[in-house]
């Protein structure tokens, strides 16, 4: 893939699903970014989002029936981009939550690795 910006950065991802999580990682990493995670779990996801040094992340929406919300909630307090991955559109946004950016599943590695290159520009 083309230079993105990402390499380098210290990425979370959060994904339950394995298939899904490896093929984010393996974006990530030709990428050169340093990965964080994967988590599967929403409470693996609030503590990341919470204790760990990050650049960005990649949040998919339902964790096995739990909403990624407590986790992004913490992270746009610490002011980190994320990226909410979803096969539910922006109709998983709670109201209030629709300037989130969200990423459709399924998804190109181009879209999902433009979109987090995006999130980085000023």
């Amino acid at each position: 893939m083309a230079a993105s910006g990402l390499a380098g950065r210290r990425v979370l991802v959060v994904e339950d699903e394995v298939l899904v999580a490896m093929l984010v990682e393996t974006a990530l990493q030709d990428e050169n970014c340093i990965i964080v995670g994967p988590c599967g779990t929403l409470p693996e996801a609030v503590e990341a989002a919470r204790t760990e040094t990050l650049d960005l992340a990649v949040l998919d929406i339902n964790l096995a029936g739990n909403l990624v919300f407590p986790a992004a909630e913490v992270l746009a307090a610490r002011g980190v981009p994320f990226l909410l991955l979803s096969g539910y559109g922006e109709v998983a946004l709670p109201s209030d939550r629709r300037h989130w950016p969200i990423c459709a599943k399924p998804f190109s590695l181009h879209d999902l690795v433009s979109r987090l290159s995006a999130l980085l520009s000023p």
